[in-house]
């Protein structure tokens, strides 16, 4: 396994597991709460083959990362995400961010700069305030956020397994993803720290990223559900393209949270055609089979 270790003046040394796959431009992948560089599986699968150095890390606390008591706020967590660039001496890089991760690549932009960032990418984002407060009204109660903790302390299995079915949409008619796709989430979640994993609710729910968002000047994507009940739509994305005024917005008809999996064949096209070439095509809501070859639409 690789491993780069983190030290600052204020933690101990942390040493935070990435993969490393392919070559040629490089893009950090950023994961989600409450899983692991894992959930990437099918875009670390597909995007290497195509002249990209595709690069996870384990956020601190999940995954084989270390799994510290202390550091789940945000400037720590963007200070892991410089040191991974720092380390691995990374240049023009392409940030994509997943829910939580969406918020370490805005407040690394907004701590560290755009000089080693080429492009953002942002899929259901929690940006830019999830909670309920007297400037953001339509937030969500803090009620709720506080009951996930206590489920969380009480029986996390069976909290995250109830997650994980509205993470993809899961419905008496609706199944987006099977079981066995239900159970290895929740795999990957377990393996993360209890600590960590119920201190970033604290993280991703209170964090206000308003001022983060406008001081970003690199080319943006953000890519969300229209179906998402875990980070609604409303409250996020559709928020977040208005402080970002270059930003482009996509939204995935009928999509849930998960759409790294539901929607995996379009989003790794869109993926593709932004980082490689700059653009998004806004208005094509098609559906792609799984079996479509990318390599059909981009020079490997």
């Amino acid at each position: 396994m690789k491993f780069i270790e983190r030290t600052d003046p204020y933690t101990s040394p942390v040493k935070i597991h990435y993969e490393d796959l392919g070559s040629g431009k490089p893009v950090i992948f950023i994961h989600g709460w409450p899983l692991s560089l894992e959930m990437w599986e099918y875009q670390l699968a597909e995007l290497p083959r195509h002249n990209l150095r595709c690069i996870a890390y384990d956020r601190r606390g999940f995954g084989h990362s270390d799994k510290p008591w202390e550091g789940y706020d945000y400037n720590t967590l963007a200070g892991d995400l410089h040191a991974l660039i720092e380390k691995l001496n990374l240049e023009k890089v392409t940030l994509v961010g997943f829910s939580m991760g969406a918020g370490e690549v805005v407040r690394y932009m907004s701590i560290y700069g755009p000089d080693k960032i080429s492009k953002i990418i942002l899929i259901g984002s929690v940006t830019p305030y999830l909670l309920r407060a007297p400037d953001n009204p339509d937030g969500i109660p803090r009620e709720f956020f506080d009951d996930s903790i206590i489920s969380l302390s009480g029986d996390r299995p069976a909290f995250l397994a109830g997650f994980g079915k509205k993470f993809f949409g899961m419905g008496i008619l609706n199944k987006p993803v099977s079981d066995e796709m239900l159970n290895w989430t929740v795999g990957i979640a377990m393996t993360a720290s209890p600590k960590a994993t119920k201190d970033c609710v604290r993280s991703f729910s209170e964090t206000d990223f308003k001022e983060d968002l406008k001081n970003i000047t690199v080319p943006t994507l953000i890519i969300h559900g229209e179906m998402d009940k875990t980070v609604p739509i409303e409250i996020s994305a559709k928020k977040t393209a208005k402080l970002i005024p270059h930003a482009k917005l996509k939204i995935y008809s009928g999509a849930a949270h998960g759409l790294y999996i539901t929607d995996k064949i379009k989003l790794n096209r869109d993926l593709l055609t932004f980082i490689k070439e700059g653009k998004i095509d806004l208005d094509d809501q098609d559906m792609l089979h799984d079996s479509m070859d990318l390599s059909q639409s981009f020079n490997l």
